[in-house]
Parts: C-alpha cells; sequence; structure tokens
C-alpha cells in the first residue's frame, strides 16, 4: 500500500471513529431526569398490595384532602383518582419517548385505572376511588383526566382498546351536558350548581384528541362545542386567561384563576389550527399564551421565575405552551417554565430525591410529606423538555 493510500485510509477511519464517538457522547440529561423522577415515583408510592399508589410519601401520612365538591375526606391506604392519574400520564409521555422500555407502564397503569371503573351507575364512569371500596361521586373533570391519557396511549401505542375507553369516557361526560347557559356539564354528576372550566377543558381536549385519532368529524364538532362555550362564558377578554367556572345558581362567573383551565383552552386553540387551518385559533393561542405569561409568572429577588399554582396545573399550562411552540418556534413560554423547573430541580428536592410543592425552594419542605400529584408529573415535565431539546423523538402517531 503506497503512502497516499495508507493516508487516505487513516483519514476515512480516523472520521469513522470520530463519528462513531461522537454519537455515543449524546447526552439526554432532561430524559435521564424525566426517568429518574418516574422510577422514583413508582418506588416510592406503589401499593403492591392494589396495584395502586398512595396519596403521600411516606404513605403513613393521611391528611384531610379538599379537593371534592361536598366536604373534606381523609386521605386512605391508596390515592383518589386525581393524583394517580398523573401517574398514567407520565407513563404515556415515557412510552412517547422510549416504547420498548415503557409501555408496559402504560399497561399496568391501565389495569390501576379500571379499578375505579363504576358499572353500578348507567352510563358507566369512573369515580373518584376504587370500586372495591365503596361507591362515591364521579367527577366529569376526572373522567376527562382518564379520557384523554386514554387516548394519548392510543396514539401512542395504536392498541384498540385504548381507543374505546376514551370514546366511552366522552360519552359519560356527554351525559351530564344540558343546554342551560347555551350547554357544558357541571363538575360531578348530578350535581347542577356550576360548570367549571375543568370539567368542560378536559372533555374538549379529549374531544379533539379523538378527532386526530379518528378523523370523525362528530369528534370535531363536540370539541368545538366545548371550546365555543369556555371562550364565551369563561375567558377573559381583556386579559386573555381563563376564569374558573359559571356559577349557574346566580348566573355570575367565579373569577377564580388557576393556570390548567387556561392550559387547556389554549391546547384546544392550537389543535384547532392545526386541524382546520383557521388563523383565528392560532391568534387566540397566542393571545392566551401571552395572557397567561403576565397573569400568572412572577419572579423571585434572583429572577427565577415561578407560578403560584400547583405544579400539575402548571404542566397543563405547560402543555398548551409546548403545542404552540411545535406550531410557531417560539422559545419564549417554554423557556421561562423549563428555567423555574430546572431551579427546583437543583434547589427544592427532599432528602427522597422529590421535588417541593414551592419550586422556589423559599420554604424548607425537606421533611415535608410528598403529594402524589406533586412528584407524578415531575417526569412528564422533563420528558416534554426532552423533546423540546431535542434529545428525543416523540413517537406519538410515528
Amino acid at each position: 500500500m503506497n503512502s497516499k493510500i495508507r493516508n487516505i485510509v487513516l483519514f476515512v477511519s480516523t472520521v469513522f471513529v470520530l463519528l462513531s464517538c461522537a454519537g455515543e457522547s449524546k447526552t439526554t440529561p432532561n430524559k435521564d431526569k424525566a426517568e429518574e423522577m418516574f422510577q422514583r415515583v413508582w418506588e416510592l408510592y406503589r401499593v403492591p398490595k392494589y396495584g395502586l399508589f398512595s396519596e403521600y410519601y411516606p404513605s403513613s401520612h393521611r391528611p384531610d384532602l379538599t379537593y371534592f365538591n361536598d366536604s373534606t375526606r381523609q386521605a386512605q391506604e391508596v390515592s383518589y383518582l386525581w393524583p394517580m392519574s398523573g401517574v398514567f400520564s407520565s407513563a404515556v409521555l415515557m412510552a412517547a419517548i422510549e416504547p420498548e422500555k415503557y409501555t408496559v407502564y402504560v399497561d399496568s397503569m391501565v389495569m390501576a385505572m379500571e379499578r375505579y371503573y363504576d358499572t353500578t351507575r348507567v352510563p358507566f364512569g369512573y369515580q373518584a376511588y376504587p370500586v372495591q371500596f365503596g361507591k362515591v361521586d364521579r367527577y366529569y373533570d376526572d373522567n376527562g383526566l382518564v379520557g384523554i391519557d386514554y387516548i394519548d396511549s392510543y396514539l401512542v401505542t395504536k392498541n384498540p382498546y385504548y381507543l374505546e375507553k376514551a370514546k366511552q369516557v366522552l360519552t359519560f361526560i356527554l351525559s351530564g351536558w344540558d343546554e342551560n347557559f347555551e350547554g357544558a356539564v357541571s363538575w360531578l354528576e348530578g350535581v347542577k350548581d356550576q360548570k367549571p372550566a375543568c370539567s368542560n377543558g378536559k372533555a374538549m381536549v379529549l374531544a379533539l384528541k379523538l378527532y386526530e385519532a379518528t378523523k370523525d368529524e362528530y369528534y370535531l364538532e363536540v370539541g368545538k362545542k366545548f371550546y365555543h362555550w369556555i371562550d364565551k362564558y369563561l375567558k377573559d377578554p381583556e386579559r386573555g386567561v381563563v376564569w374558573n367556572s359559571w356559577l349557574t345558581t346566580t348566573s355570575a362567573v367565579c373569577p377564580d384563576l388557576y393556570t390548567y383551565n387556561t392550559g387547556t383552552l389554549l391546547q384546544a386553540a392550537v389543535a384547532l389550527y392545526n386541524y382546520t387551518g383557521e388563523q383565528a385559533y392560532l391568534d387566540n393561542a397566542k393571545f392566551l399564551a401571552e395572557g397567561s405569561y403576565k397573569v400568572f409568572f412572577k419572579y423571585t429577588e434572583d429572577g427565577i421565575p415561578y407560578i403560584a399554582d400547583l405544579p400539575w396545573f402548571n404542566l397543563v399550562l405547560f402543555r398548551g405552551y409546548h403545542d404552540l411552540y411545535n406550531v410557531t418556534g417560539d422559545s419564549k413560554y417554554v423557556d421561562t417554565m423549563i428555567k423555574g423547573l430546572d431551579y427546583a430541580w437543583d434547589h427544592a428536592r427532599d432528602q427522597a430525591g422529590l421535588m417541593y410543592h414551592d419550586w422556589t425552594g423559599r420554604t424548607d419542605e425537606k421533611r415535608k410529606p410528598k403529594w402524589l400529584l406533586d412528584a407524578s408529573c415531575v417526569p412528564e415535565y422533563y420528558a416534554r423538555v426532552a423533546m423540546i431539546k431535542g434529545e428525543v423523538t416523540n413517537r406519538k402517531n410515528k
């Protein structure tokens, strides 16, 4: 082999080695954090006896819970549906980025969720606590969460059972629709005192995702009905945020603000723009994103952004920001949320590695019991950040 050929061979070999090393050295810090927190939730909250999860870690902490319609409830051996849905959502997002590893967790969460499925009342629906422990209320917003998890599971796995479950959930929610104040549903079955953004927003997102999965115009029209009702009755037209509910007993709005209500309308506006191409939907999405940004974000003295709301509520808003980013490429809103998230990772975690409820770390929560919903949403946050940063590919619809 002459020297010229030898040099060419050496050059090609060197390039190959360098490219191979570059591929091997690719880092995925946000995916790694998502995986770490996902496993931590399963290790610390899992109740193997039932295949379910505890409301708090440590599980011996059983305070009064205040997120019910009529009264408080004491935390029990396993969690109520709402906190556990956060585990389901995270499992679906993990499966979206690494299906070979995490689809089995989706299957496990389906088995867990079906323990809340009540077939003693028609139409069938999910109640707030596992049916084996007795009959309790069935909330339309809880069911919306379940339906969204099922349709997202279908979009990742293409398992037709999950699609049928999502359709069944929407049927249950629509059984609560009435034409009082031009439509919408109440918070829970049989109680008609309000029509909240939480129930109607989740039903709206579910219907639009069903349209994405099936291309059945029926679901698009249902999604639009919920969208236009919320936009008319609950959106603050000046500030670009969504109020809590319409009080049917007084014909007035309840002006309380929670981030997730704006988040669901933002998600729907982006989805409707994607489905129809109508600019008005994108304009509304941008209005909601900027409005929520101005209303909800505060800053510490060190310039760290935070929102004084439940981390899971803020996650729903982050979903909307993520969807809008995928359309516009403007990272302003997701970047702000990520900055606060990363600060919490470094400065607001306890001895078990769980993040504080207060992401600023200004309150010492090292020894404070941690709620499942605060912990279970963190893997989804970081899975989404990994998508935004290009560390992983979202396998949904691929």
